[in-house]
């Protein structure tokens, strides 16, 4: 082959080399394009979740489902300082005894609680009526006290002769009641759907759904402007938020005491609700972290955020590309450097003592200033007498002394001769401690000469056989406001606790969790609208 042939055979080999390159690259370039948006050479996304109950715990299981949808690799970790997850929905066994689940915190969610709802039947969790374990052995099944008298008495909650009780007593109160919750209820769930959801601004969300003219005014001025009768509102809607809320009507906004009347179809979970958020943790693959306490974070120049936590009395730190506050930073203990620009509103929270106990006693129909052969009924909840202005005692519990009374369940007590015997566990809400002679008035026990200082812990075994004692800071005062917390307190670090002044309960939490969820993975490419669809998907499902 001579030399013109070999520079031709050169030359259409190289040419050959370069338009196999060329293609080479073009079809580098192509599947680069057709990939999805986490390849497997993608560092993941680190994200950090400071607490364990329901906001935490729906971020992480929110975020990845997002994350697995989009594929996306995302590493979760969750701290949480207490030993157990679930926050506010917390489980105590009665007597001690596995057998005898009892609810300490959040006990009940309803029917329009969707995140919660669908969560369980994913979840494959068992649902029972709220009330499923009561005695029902009274016939009375719902008294509200005002510290003299029973202001109103209910058979069964549900039955055709209350309603028509309730109308005969306080004329159209009932239905107006009704059709404003039902109003209210169904501007709030405009939120779950786009274009609301997902939200950056509760503040503005809640304006575009025309709920700030609700969270403005105080409750008792929104039920008078509803055409709702003072005494209506007095002894139901005020029984209500009391014992939700250990608050009354003219102090408490608006949206929350509709919030209060929105009670169909409430469930738990049996075996304790915090079971949800258990699930939901385990269904994120997130790294838990219980007891650990997280004390700062550090916020550095290339936008990553290290969080700095104790296990032990050793402080250790991990770098994160997000973190998210699943709770209120006022009693979170956490530093956090540079100073945010605006940190959230400290605010203040009611302070709830929660007592359970457990006794061979039925109360005391004398208490109730009752005939001695009738029963009282078996929840009591309390508003204040009608001689007192409600504008009066905005925060007062009043002469009742305590929020509510439940009879729970019954179960078999083993006493000290090796028998058994039938008692009823009873969970008491109050502002104050429970003293030894309030309880044994309740009893209609015989006992005297207690002490101001006895506590039920003073009581014989024999009368109390089993009993604990929790302070809460359940929920913050929802005083009457229009803005609310940002869901960013800075680039890349997260907020939850906004939701608390606008609704406290465990969906909202898990909602603003989903939110938040939602909004981190926008940063992950154009495609957080899949979430919207699944909401509307999940909510179409009930």
């Amino acid at each position: 082959m001579d030399s013109s042939s070999r520079s031709i055979q050169h030359a259409l080999l190289r040419l050959c080399t370069i338009s196999f390159a060329i293609v080479l690259c073009f079809a580098s370039f192509v599947n680069a394009e057709q990939q999805p948006l986490g390849t497997p050479h993608d560092s993941p996304k680190r994200v950090a979740i400071i607490g364990a109950g329901a906001a935490g715990s729906s971020t992480a299981y929110s975020l990845r489902k997002i994350a697995d949808s989009l594929q996306v690799p995302v590493d979760i970790t969750v701290y949480e300082r207490n030993s157990y997850i679930g926050g506010r929905s917390t489980t105590v066994n009665a007597l001690d005894d596995p057998k005898y689940p009892i609810e300490l915190g959040a006990s009940i969610f309803v029917s329009v609680n969707y995140n919660l709802v669908n969560a369980s039947k994913e979840l494959g969790l068992t649902v029972r009526s709220a009330d499923h374990a009561r005695p029902r052995e009274s016939d009375d099944t719902l008294g509200v006290w005002d510290g003299e008298q029973f202001a109103l008495v209910l058979q069964d909650t549900y039955s055709w002769w209350n309603i028509a009780k309730l109308l005969w007593r306080y004329g159209l109160s009932p239905i107006r009641t009704q059709n404003l919750m039902k109003s209210t209820v169904n501007k709030f769930l405009r939120l779950y759907d786009s274009p609301y959801f997902p939200f950056r601004s509760l503040s503005s969300a809640a304006a575009a759904v025309d709920l700030l003219n609700t969270t403005s005014v105080p409750g008792d001025f929104l039920l008078q402007n509803g055409g709702i009768s003072d005494d209506f509102s007095r002894d139901v809607i005020q029984a209500s938020t009391r014992v939700n809320y250990g608050q009354n009507l003219p102090l408490i906004h608006g949206l929350e005491t509709m919030v209060c009347m929105a009670t169909d179809g409430a469930v738990s979970i049996e075996g304790g609700n915090w079971q949800i958020f258990q699930g939901m943790l385990r269904s994120s693959e997130a790294d838990i972290r219980v007891n650990h306490s997280v004390t700062s974070i550090q916020r550095n120049a290339d936008g990553t955020l290290t969080v700095g936590f104790k296990a032990t009395e050793v402080e250790e730190s991990s770098v994160f590309d997000e973190v998210v506050i699943a709770g209120p930073l006022q009693y979170s203990g956490i530093t956090i450097e540079p100073p945010l620009e605006h940190g959230p509103d400290e605010i203040p929270y009611v302070k709830l003592h929660v007592t359970l106990f457990s006794s061979p006693h039925r109360l005391s129909p004398q208490f109730f200033n009752l005939p001695s052969n009738s029963r009282a009924p078996e929840t009591v909840l309390t508003t204040l007498p009608r001689g007192v202005d409600l504008g009066s005692s905005k925060a007062g519990v009043g002469p009742a002394g305590f929020w509510s009374i439940s009879t729970l369940r019954t179960v078999e007590a083993p006493r000290s001769d090796g028998t058994h015997e039938k008692q009823y566990v009873y969970k008491v809400f109050s502002p104050e401690r429970l003293t030894a002679s309030f309880v044994g008035a309740i009893l209609g026990l015989e006992h005297k000469g207690y002490s101001a200082n006895s506590t039920i812990g003073d009581l014989p075994k024999d009368d109390v056989s089993w009993h604990l004692e929790k302070i809460w800071n359940p929920y913050p005062f929802l005083y009457p406001r229009v803005t609310f917390e940002d869901t960013t307190l800075a680039p890349n670090l997260w907020y939850t606790g906004g939701i608390e002044s606008f609704i406290s309960t465990m969906e909202t939490s898990a909602l603003m969790g989903k939110n938040v969820a939602t909004l981190i993975s926008q940063s992950w490419g154009d495609k957080g609208s899949d979430s919207e669809e699944t909401t509307r998907q999940e909510k179409t499902e009930l």
